[in-house]
């Protein structure tokens, strides 16, 4: 059984994740004249085609190119003594504090708690068409599962091969995909909760979105 408290006292005590940006390449870096907490957004709008703030340049052979952020947070530990060197690829710059918020909590929980059912390889996904009508008129929740239901269309390499849904007998709960974006083997579709538990769920849900305080 998922021991919520436990995991809510964890995630209080450490209610961020810190993400290291590195070197896509070698170059020359460039600080922009940031310092440690400093504020920084992440990219935004519908098709986040707005970039992050900007971070640091890198040149390589006279060609600038820009490092932006890829969260928002709070700017940690600059490698500052890297300004106006040459660095190989995958060199750490800086970190971003980024404070968790009640949805990114809840996402975390969830994927404790539900069975996730996989993609076996990486490929384009899509819900086979009477349940992708059953998510489309009800809601996810709206769709029982069970072993070798036939739930997914794989595209891969322009043939598609049908998937059948393997693990525990229950409701949807979540979906993880985009239908017809490729997924990489190994990250979750579907997470499924047994119906008997589906209150309980709730309940998590529920207190995250009572109790959690988020941070900018």
């Amino acid at each position: 059984m998922l021991n919520v408290k436990e995991m809510l006292e964890e995630l209080n005590a450490s209610p961020y994740e810190e993400i290291e940006i590195n070197t896509p390449h070698t170059g020359v870096v460039e600080f922009v004249g940031l310092n440690a907490g400093d504020r920084v957004t992440g990219p935004s709008g519908k098709w986040l085609e707005r970039p992050g703030t900007l971070l640091a340049h890198l040149t390589r052979e006279r060609n600038k190119k820009p490092i932006y952020a890829t969260q928002k947070g709070q700017v940690m530990d600059i490698r500052s003594e890297l300004e106006g060197k040459f660095v190989e690829a995958g060199e750490r710059l800086l970190t971003i504090r980024h404070f968790l918020s009640k949805e990114e909590v809840i996402g975390r929980i969830l994927k404790k708690a539900l069975h996730l059912f996989c993609a076996p390889e990486r490929a384009k996904y899509y819900f086979v068409p009477e349940i992708d009508a059953k998510i489309k008129a009800g809601g996810e929740q709206s769709v029982k599962v069970r072993e070798g239901l036939d739930m997914f269309i794989v595209s891969r390499m322009k043939r598609e091969t049908p998937l059948s849904y393997s693990g525990p007998e229950g409701i949807i709960y979540a979906v993880y995909f985009q239908q017809g974006d490729n997924v990489d083997g190994g990250q979750p579709l579907i997470g499924v909760c047994p119906e008997n538990q589906l209150s309980l769920i709730q309940d998590v849900v529920n207190r995250v979105q009572g109790e959690w305080e988020e941070r900018d």
